[in-house]
């Protein structure tokens, strides 16, 4: 089992951890100094021209003190964990603004978590792409739609982002989503991999207990849940809809092309496994040898 200490961590996941607390320590105490010493006209410059001064600075150091890739790894977590604090203060607005404060929160642990979780358990494939903040045009076009149905409805239909227990039901699941994927990475460990791998390594080995006695593609079915749990959070209506039917299309070919080459790697062991365990993904059945289905 990995052991979760610091120790342990490689020294951009030590980098990464050390900039997103560091950050999101630093805007909290910010954002909650109202609420602590009450508001006041100096007060509020600190709450909310604070962070932004904060982050600049944080930066400009940052930037003297690293270089490339630690540079790089720095600013992201740094960001992330920025817009982690952010979240946590929204979310206690008594508006339908906490809505999208919680799933700001959500979104950046997200992104940070899926860093720390390679650094982790897989650090030889580590690199920036490992925070899947570029993770697709797609990606980036569906959460902007996310943003501005959310901001349209709370501007025309603010009651409409007021059913906090519904809201509550997203967040579950995407904290039910999360830990299914960092079970999968986890337990997977170098076996696991942002991307579909089609050489197989000396090392590589047919995962099959833990998680994915339950699921053969559980860092899918926690992402899969974990989509749909954002825009329940946000209360997109639309959103629920196309983000369900994006991810389902998206998982359903990438667990096609995935199976494939599995198949091709482990053969007759893999077709047992099929046999008994499920993808974990509603109506998708993958790739069998035979159906193309």
């Amino acid at each position: 089992m990995v052991e979760l200490s610091v120790k342990n961590i490689c020294p951009a996941g030590k980098q990464a951890l050390v900039c997103f607390l560091l950050s999101s320590t630093i805007f909290t105490i910010s954002f909650f100094s109202g609420n602590v010493f009450g508001y006041s006209a100096e007060l509020w410059a600190l709450t909310y021209w604070g962070p932004a001064l904060y982050f600049c600075l944080f930066n400009f150091v940052l930037r003297y003190c690293y270089k490339e890739f630690m540079y790089e790894v720095s600013t992201r977590a740094a960001f992330l964990g920025c817009a982690f604090a952010t979240g946590l203060y929204l979310a206690t607005f008594d508006s339908g603004v906490s809505t999208f404060g919680a799933y700001l929160a959500v979104l950046s642990f997200f992104h940070f978590s899926e860093f720390m979780s390679v650094a982790l358990t897989n650090p030889s494939t580590l690199t920036i792409d490992s925070f899947i903040l570029n993770h697709s045009v797609q990606y980036a076009i569906a959460a902007v739609a996310s943003w501005t149905e959310w901001g349209l409805e709370y501007y025309f239909c603010p009651d409409m982002k007021t059913c906090y227990s519904l809201s509550c039901v997203g967040l579950a699941l995407c904290i039910g989503g999360e830990l299914v994927r960092k079970s999968a990475m986890f337990t997977a460990k170098t076996n696991f991999n942002h991307t579909v791998q089609f050489v197989k390594k000396p090392d590589h080995r047919l995962v099959t207990h833990g998680v994915y006695a339950l699921c053969r593609h559980p860092s899918y079915v926690g992402w899969f849940y974990w989509s749909v749990g954002t825009q329940i959070i946000l209360l997109n209506p639309f959103c629920v809809v196309a983000y369900g039917l994006a991810s389902w299309s998206f998982f359903r070919e990438r667990v096609f092309a995935e199976e494939a080459t599995l198949l091709a790697f482990f053969g007759a062991q893999y077709v047992q496994y099929q046999k008994k365990v499920p993808t974990g993904l509603p109506l998708i059945k993958g790739y069998t040898i035979d159906s193309s289905q």
